[in-house]
């Protein structure tokens, strides 16, 4: 095996300013986790929804989980800009995320319901995030965290509507 292969990744020291490096790596790496969960899981939802809302509910959680999926890269790369490291193992992605499997099938109306909840808990450590990266000076962190609570707002709204009588 060639000697460029045998490298192994690491945490590196930046110097651009921002302040308390490994607390908004962990931040990040919270909000990663529970992103990657809540990709999961609407992924699943969309599987398996049935029922008069089928279509729309379908397409809605396709266009959130691919938002999502892409998402999970930037929360990743962020990280590694700080010279961290990101989660590597779906152990540390479990442990870390506050999204909640459920246990037993649900109806497309607690489907819909799991998610809306689900996507303002992110939103709500989103702010904490945010707030953390602006006392640290990480300006580039509290964007991304900003940019991706709107997402998570928008989406819980988004499927609170459909069931919305």
């Amino acid at each position: 095996m060639t000697e460029a292969l045998q490298v192994i990744p690491s945490s590196d020291d930046i110097s651009t300013g921002v302040r308390n490096i490994e607390t908004l790596a962990k931040g990040l790496s919270d909000v990663l986790a529970d992103t990657y969960r809540l990709t999961f899981k609407t992924h699943a939802y969309h599987w398996n929804v049935e029922g008069p809302l089928f279509y729309s509910i379908h397409k809605l959680t396709e266009e959130q989980y691919e938002n999502m999926f892409a998402a999970a890269d930037d929360l990743a790369e962020r990280i590694r800009a700080l010279g961290q490291l990101a989660p590597s193992s779906l152990k540390a992605i479990i442990e870390m995320s506050q999204i909640s499997d459920e246990e037993r099938t649900l109806s497309a109306a607690e489907m819909v319901d799991d998610l809306a909840r689900d996507h303002e808990q992110v939103a709500h450590r989103l702010h904490a995030l945010a707030e953390i990266a602006s006392d640290n000076k990480d300006i580039v962190t509290e964007d991304l965290a900003t940019e991706r609570s709107a997402f998570h707002e928008q989406a819980a709204w988004m499927l609170r509507a459909i069931t919305k009588s």
